[in-house]
């Protein structure tokens, strides 16, 4: 069960790293710049808009303070936060989830 939950968590990493990333690129294509004075705005454009930016850090930093209390994970601990809000925490989620089911299989 655990290994096809670990297959399930992957395949979601895999998602969360090419859906957002997509759009990512439009917006960059289209002149988009994570420079603030661009990004902020455009991230707070309107209250839809607003509720998912902030619902999506708020849940990026109660899982970067999970992550950073677990010793299990070593050192990698810092890079899976890092990646959170450098890569996008649809990525690292799932990602960090099935490393910790791995984890827990061989501990």
């Amino acid at each position: 069960m655990q290994k096809h939950l670990r297959t399930v968590f992957l395949l979601l990493a895999f998602v969360g790293l090419a859906v957002p990333w997509y759009f990512n690129a439009v917006y960059f294509l289209a002149g988009g710049s994570v420079m603030p004075d661009v990004f902020w705005p455009d991230a707070f454009a309107n209250p839809l808009t607003t509720g998912i930016t902030v619902d999506v850090y708020l849940a990026a930093v109660a899982f970067s303070f999970w992550v950073a209390a677990d010793r299990g994970l070593g050192a990698w601990r810092w890079a899976c936060i890092a990646a959170c809000f450098g890569i996008g925490l649809a990525f690292v989620m799932p990602l960090y989830l099935a490393y910790r089911l791995r984890a827990g299989a061989a501990g």
